[in-house]
């Protein structure tokens, strides 16, 4: 029943793992039970994006069944409906407003009930069972409903399937209300607890979508053999993951370690299949000459992505003079912006190296830099220096002022407009309780305080240093690339070190938290307070872009958000690497972190959720990491671009340093795509033939075209796409042909 691999969290997973969802769960029923189910079932999960309702469509669902949330945390027209998609797909949905269980013996009960009150409607289906996530019969309730559909003479009661149950209601389509809008939202505090869990699924999406990109590649190349059963493994690690009480954080603290244990597992499979392939893919590179340095970056995405990439490498030997050996990189002999920055290890030594460098990387490919080596008397220190309490940084597109008082942005000016008010950034503690779920309320407004920078003497001593005295807002490196700067912030019994990374070329910035948090029943939220006061709130959802409430309610989005003020047509945007969580008021924008509710903290009537005579447990307690990255400009230009350049930051190209052979050939670029939007969310082997999967999306609500290129196989083709249409097309290696397929992959 239901057709899916499981009932999954239907807000988090992204899109493509919402097929996957459908596409395994699909072919397990047809293998095991030989039928196709057409009704799609979530009973228990919180809420539901409107992007589920083309991807069901197209994968052969026209119906679907659900429980959350009620009429009172979200008004739908009535519990039958058509449900509308993005792109203007339709299935009937199915509001199970009297849940699915029922205590044992009392089903009959339930049904009589259900009939009293809606003795005028048509035809009605009621849910029983004794247990959770569905339940299942007994013998008892079986008895009296058969004693009641033998008594009751005005309504016909059977036992039947939801499939027959929307048969009947596709009569009366006609008359139904449409509903053009997600299905949300109950419970919005599971959108940020256990954010471990919620991090790490949204890594393994990521290696796991990128790395099928790259042996995709490599196979057609005849470079490696397409390691499918390694690969399921993963994704089913992955389904699992997206359980509706794994993912949103509600479950106890074993459960929590033992998902963090199988995303590990699928992380370590994709790990080492991801060197198998880049190493086949770096085929042909030259050896290096002397005194190079290589450094091979394989960019999966149909399209150039520029960025600031970091790689760290060993010299060749260990050099114990009092020098520096400056790492300088050439692109094709032509040297580029790069810098040196701190190593990862603390070996203080010139012998281990990290190096940044702006580039430009060539689309489905293996891109090649160089480093040669300059010795220089010590490493450079940071040219900008504070001044009258703050530090000023000025490009000809970015000026950003961090205030050495507060350790905040005052400033955020994007080709000379800004966007941003005073104390900017600031991490603000919420009031919060021992709920997990979040159930008895939409928002999370009540601050308690926020975090405030930490005296030059408490940051020196939280930072570990001895025999010196360091500022708590400090410049920690500089150079052709970017400036960073790290400043310390403290609340209570946590500590926050939060570091920003300013270009200098562009207007993305980079805005990474550490947090150490040890504080009970409370929420870490990051306040930016935007000038785009009448802006409207926006974000990716899965297979689309949702406008989120404006009022403070809790919202769940996935790998971006935005604040669009259509007046004066300006935008600015975040990216996020794995957070789902936030809320949006007057122009300030609050990221969700974390919060520190008990392990399955249930609310019931006035009893305290947590015992009160001993210590327990609370979900993140510890040391979190988050990133972000920032940008701003035209409307249409950031809501053209933000789905690609997010999409590059979560599946980044792999950066590694090491020294080819010389031997085989350069492989040609895997595929391009020549418009400026259109995603690649998938490139696979297919499921059930040796064929390969190409899954586009369009993401702006624009219809366009795109043409998809091939070289390897000569392939070069128009591909139309109407507004946020999933496009999935199928091709055949032998016969070098591309042709449509249903996102089945019948």
């Amino acid at each position: 029943m239901g057709g899916w691999y499981l009932q999954p969290d239907c807000n988090m997973p992204s899109g493509e793992s919402f097929v996957r969802q459908m596409l395994l769960g699909r072919n397990y029923f047809q293998e095991k039970f030989g039928v196709k189910s057409t009704t799609a079932i979530n009973f228990d999960p919180f809420g539901h994006t409107r992007g589920l309702v083309q991807i069901m469509s197209k994968a052969g669902f026209d119906s679907y069944i659900f429980c959350r949330p009620t009429q009172k945390d979200c008004e739908l027209p009535a519990n039958d409906f058509v449900w509308v998609g993005y792109d203007g797909s339709e299935i009937i949905g199915h509001r199970a407003d009297e849940f699915y269980n029922s205590p044992r013996g009392k089903a009959d009960e339930k049904v009589r009930e259900w009939i009293d009150k809606t003795v005028d409607q048509p035809i009605g289906s009621v849910l029983w069972g004794v247990g959770n996530h569905g339940g299942g019969p007994s013998r008892e309730d079986l008895e009296k409903l058969k004693l009641l559909m033998a008594e009751t003479k005005d309504v016909q009661i059977i036992h039947s399937t939801p499939e027959a149950f929307f048969k009947e209601l596709r009569i009366v389509r006609s008359s139904l209300p449409r509903h053009e809008k997600d299905v949300n939202a109950w419970a919005p505090g599971c959108y940020t607890s256990q954010i471990r869990i919620k991090q790490k699924h949204r890594l393994l999406e990521n290696e796991i979508y990128m790395l099928e990109k790259m042996m995709s590649h490599s196979s057609l190349q005849g470079l490696t053999v397409y390691p499918y059963e390694l690969i399921h493994e993963a994704i089913c690690d992955l389904m699992v993951t997206e359980f509706h009480d794994v993912l949103p954080g509600s479950s106890i603290q074993p459960v929590e370690e033992a998902s963090l244990r199988l995303v590990d597992h699928g992380l370590e499979i994709i790990s080492r299949l991801k060197a198998r392939a880049f190493f086949a893919l770096a085929s042909g590179q030259k050896k290096a000459e002397e005194g190079e340095i290589p450094i091979l970056i394989y960019n999966p995405h149909p399209y150039k992505v520029r960025g600031a990439f970091e790689c760290e490498f060993q010299l060749a030997d260990q050099n114990w003079k009092d020098e520096f050996s400056m790492p300088v990189v050439y692109k094709d002999g032509v040297r580029i912006a790069s810098q040196a920055e701190k190593e990862l290890s603390n070996l203080n030594l010139d012998w281990r190296k990290r190096v940044v460098f702006q580039a430009e990387l060539e689309p489905g490919q293996m891109n090649r830099f160089d480093v040669r080596l300059e010795m220089l008397p010590n490493k450079p220190a940071p040219a900008l220096q504070p001044q009258d309490g703050k530090i000023s940084f000025l490009t000809e597109e970015l000026e950003v002022i961090i205030n050495c008082k507060t350790g905040l942005i005052d400033r955020y000016r994007a080709n000379g407009v800004d966007y941003l008010q005073s104390n900017a950034f600031v991490p603000i503690v919420i009031d919060d309780n021992d709920d997990p779920w979040g159930m008895e309320g939409l928002s999370f407004r009540n601050v308690e305080g926020a975090f405030k920078l930490m005296s030059a003497e408490e940051g020196t001593r939280f930072s570990g240093i001895r025999g010196s005295r360091l500022e708590s807002v400090r410049m920690i490196e500089d150079g052709a690339v970017r400036t960073v700067v790290e400043a310390l912030f403290e609340y209570g019994d946590s500590f926050i070190i939060q570091t920003y990374k300013l270009p200098k070329k562009g207007t993305e910035i980079e805005v990474q938290i550490r947090a150490h948090w040890n504080e009970k029943s409370k929420m870490l939220k990051l306040s930016i307070p935007t000038l785009l006061v009448e802006g409207r709130y926006w974000g990716q959802v899965a297979y689309g872009r949702n406008e989120l409430p404006g009022n403070g309610n809790e919202a769940v989005s996935q790998k971006w958000l935005a604040v669009i003020d259509e007046k004066q047509d300006l935008a600015l945007t975040c990216i996020n690497d794995g957070v789902y969580g936030s809320d949006y008021n007057d122009g300030e924008v609050r990221i969700s972190l974390l919060r520190s509710a008990g392990y399955s903290g249930h609310p019931i009537g006035d009893r305290p959720i947590m015992a009160q005579d001993r210590y327990s447990s609370r979900i993140d307690q510890g040391e979190r990491l988050y990133r972000f990255w920032f940008n701003a400009g035209k409307t249409s230009e950031r809501m053209e671009f933000i789905d690609r350049e997010a999409l590059s930051l979560n599946e980044k190209p792999f950066v590694l340093s090491f020294f080819p052979s010389g031997s085989g050939a350069l492989p040609e670029n895997a595929l391009t795509l020549s418009d400026s939007t259109v995603l690649l969310t998938a490139f696979k082997r297919a499921e059930l033939s040796n064929d390969y999967i190409i899954r586009l999306f369009e993401p702006t609500g624009t219809a366009r075209e795109t043409t998809l290129t091939i070289p390897a196989l000569g392939i070069k083709q128009e591909i139309k796409l109407g507004k946020f249409e999933i496009k999935t097309l199928r091709l055949d290696v032998a016969a070098k042909k591309i042709k449509e397929a249903s996102l089945m992959e019948e």
